[in-house]
C-alpha cells in the first residue's frame, strides 16, 4: 500500500458516511443501481465520469439495460482492499445516482469465485493462467489469478489438506453476497435439494454441496477485517 492512500477495513467502509448501499464482496466494494432503461444507465455512467476522482481512480462498470454496477478496490503489491479514495469515489458515484432520481439495490449484488484445488497448488498454476488467460494478483502472486480485462470472475488455488483417493484434484465455487442476504441464500440451495456441508466458519462463510457431491459456498465479508 502507498504511503499517500489510507487502507479501509470493510467494517470501516461500510461504516463511512454516504456509503449505505454499497456491500464489499470478495473483489471489492460494489453498488448496483437499477435504471429503466439503457439510456438512463447511459445518462448515470455519463454522470459518474465527472466525479473527481473517477478520471484517476476509476470503478469497474458494468452497464445494462436494467441498472449499472459499480465496483471500486485498489490492487498494490501489498494489498487488494478499499482506501480512502476508493471511499471518495463510492460516495461520488452515490450522490450521482440519488441526484438523478435513481435508486441502489444491494440485493442485486453478488460476486463469483473459482477455487481448483490440488495437492500443491503451485504445479497447476501455470496451467489455469494459461488457460483462462489470467495474471497473478498484485499482492498474492502464489495463489490467486485475476482477468486483466476485469470481466471474468477470480481463481483461488487451494492445497488441497486431504487430496482425493485417485490423488487428484477437485474444484469448487463460491458466491459471495452481502451479509444481509446470506443466509437466505444458503436456506434457498438447502431447499433446492442441497446440503450443509460444514458451516464453522459461518457467518463467514457456509459450504454447501449438491446430490453429486460439487461444492459451493455461500461467502460474505463478515469477520474478514
Amino acid at each position: 500500500m502507498t504511503d499517500d492512500i489510507a487502507a479501509v477495513t470493510p467494517s470501516d467502509f461500510h461504516r463511512a458516511d454516504g456509503l449505505e448501499d454499497w456491500r464489499v464482496l470478495s473483489d471489492g466494494a460494489a453498488l448496483f443501481v437499477g435504471t429503466a432503461s439503457l439510456e438512463e444507465s447511459a445518462r448515470l455512467v455519463a454522470a459518474v465520469a465527472a466525479i473527481p476522482g473517477a478520471s484517476t481512480h476509476p470503478p469497474a462498470i458494468d452497464i445494462r439495460g436494467n441498472g449499472v454496477t459499480f465496483r471500486l478496490v485498489t490492487a498494490t503489491d501489498d494489498q487488494f482492499g478499499m482506501t480512502e479514495a476508493d471511499v471518495e469515489v463510492a460516495r461520488g458515484i452515490a450522490t450521482a445516482a440519488r441526484e438523478l432520481g435513481l435508486r441502489a439495490d444491494p440485493s442485486g449484488l453478488q460476486s463469483f469465485l473459482v477455487i481448483p484445488g490440488a495437492p500443491a497448488g503451485a504445479e497447476v498454476m501455470a496451467f489455469w493462467r494459461a488457460v483462462l488467460g489470467y495474471v497473478p494478483r498484485p499482492d498474492s502472486p502464489d495463489e490467486d489469478l485475476v482477468d486483466p480485462n476485469e470481466r471474468g470472475p477470480a481463481v483461488w488455488l487451494e492445497t488441497m489438506g486431504e487430496p482425493r483417493p485417485d490423488g487428484g484434484g477437485a474444484i469448487h465455487v463460491a458466491v459471495w453476497v452481502p451479509e444481509e442476504q446470506a443466509e437466505k441464500r444458503v436456506a434457498a440451495a438447502l431447499a433446492a435439494g442441497g446440503r450443509l456441508v460444514r458451516d464453522d466458519f459461518a457467518p463467514s462463510w457456509w459450504t454447501l454441496a449438491d446430490a453429486s457431491g460439487n461444492e459451493a459456498d455461500v461467502a460474505t465479508i463478515a469477520n474478514r477485517d
